[in-house]
């Protein structure tokens, strides 16, 4: 189960590595390994809206922060066949500060403590349709 985490980790780290053009990898603690996998067609931002083009508007994660509290919305409509499955709030280095899961009559938006200490996070948007999106904070 570790290794499956470790894996999933560096993958996701790799893909944001490589979508927002970050090049210091070896800050990231990322596995030589885990760079070389594709973030085309993987994981997709306002600037890289890939096979997606016109679909960042409604899916890129919007964040605002307040009050010591990082709120991220996607401006998504929500319906059985078309939804946003997940946020997630993710450190430069993987590490998962908040996740919500939602379903076909939630609405989009979660709330998370921001962590201390000034550092650089990512958050992110999964559609079931449209995969999975990134916005840098």
């Amino acid at each position: 189960m570790q290794n499956r985490r470790a894996f999933l980790k560096s993958g996701i780290v790799a893909a944001i590595a490589g979508v927002t053009g970050l090049s210091h990898a070896k800050e990231m603690s990322v596995t030589k390994e885990a760079m070389t996998l594709p973030s085309a067609g993987v994981l997709y931002s306002k600037d890289h809206e890939g096979k997606w083009q016109g679909k960042s508007g409604s899916h890129a994660p919007i964040v605002t922060i307040k009050d010591k509290k990082i709120t991220i919305t996607t401006d998504h409509g929500m319906s059985k066949k078309h939804y946003i499955v997940r946020h997630t709030l993710v450190t430069e280095a993987g590490d998962v500060i908040g996740a919500k899961t939602f379903s076909s009559d939630d609405e989009p938006t979660s709330v998370f403590d921001l962590p201390e200490g000034k550092m650089k996070l990512y958050a992110t948007s999964f559609c079931n349709k449209h995969d999975l999106w990134v916005t840098s904070v």
